[in-house]
């Protein structure tokens, strides 16, 4: 099996497709170094992803879960084949860097996106930055969302964000239910920026900024920027890229 490695989800449907996998592989003589099998979600794979961020490995996910977007559909019969002839792609993630307001620090990890939320009823009031430059001087919302290309069709698509192209080097910034000024739409930046984005008003409009999954609360300034230190390496099935689910996903858009 050379340097396989199967890290699974704990339900009953993840372990079964291990089971499964584990007969077939040892029916194979598939040699592929450094590899990681992850079954389950999205979700599942995105800490998977993180826990082994300097290891250097080459992740392929089965899906076990609902949506399963950054993962490959599980066949008894041909994930081995698929394996084999399986495509590879790197994505960076997004270093998020959080002060509260005691002015403690904390950084974290982010794949798909970083969610800026408001906290409590009182929706939340922001200034964004691209660098030095400002790129909208007060927005009043629930909220904004910083996607990556490999995120743009999640969370970001949800609160009618772009979807990027794998390769487009961009990020996208999406405002969430707007409501001053009601037609701002966003906008789209490259990935070498550094966006830095300000609470306004921290007392009476809390917010939390959230990497992926892992949230900190009482938010006052937020520093975005891509981490090109790390790389993670997906393989994907050849029909199934995640650059054709991509673009299957504009094309659903396009015609909605």
């Amino acid at each position: 099996m050379g340097k396989i490695q199967i890290i699974s989800d704990s339900n009953q449907r993840s372990l079964k497709i291990k089971n499964s996998l584990l007969r077939s592989l040892k029916k194979n003589n598939l040699k592929i170094l450094d590899l990681i099998i992850v079954i389950g979600g999205d979700g599942f794979m995105l800490k998977t992803l993180k826990k082994n961020k300097r290891a250097k490995k080459i992740f392929y996910g089965i899906n076990s879960g609902n949506y399963g977007f950054l993962m490959n559909k599980f066949s008894s019969r041909k994930t081995i084949k698929n394996l084999k002839k399986a495509k590879m792609i790197s994505i960076s993630p997004l270093d998020m860097v959080v002060k509260n307001s005691k002015n403690q620090k904390q950084k974290h990890l982010a794949i798909n996106e970083v969610s800026i939320l408001r906290q409590s009823r009182q929706a939340a009031s922001l200034s964004i930055y691209n660098g030095s430059k400002q790129i909208i001087k007060k927005l009043v919302s629930d909220g904004v969302l910083v996607s990556t290309p490999a995120g743009s069709t999640a969370y970001n698509l949800s609160v009618h964000g772009p979807i990027l192209a794998l390769n487009s080097k961009k990020l996208s910034i999406s405002p969430i239910s707007p409501f001053r000024p009601r037609r701002w739409k966003g906008k789209v930046i490259n990935d070498k920026s550094k966006i830095l984005i300000k609470n306004l008003d921290p007392k009476k409009r809390p917010i939390s900024a959230v990497a992926d999954n892992i949230e900190v609360r009482n938010a006052k300034n937020i520093i975005i920027n891509t981490n090109r230190k790390i790389k993670f390496y997906l393989l994907y099935d050849q029909n199934r890229s995640l650059q054709k689910k991509i673009k299957l996903e504009q094309l659903k858009k396009e015609t909605n």
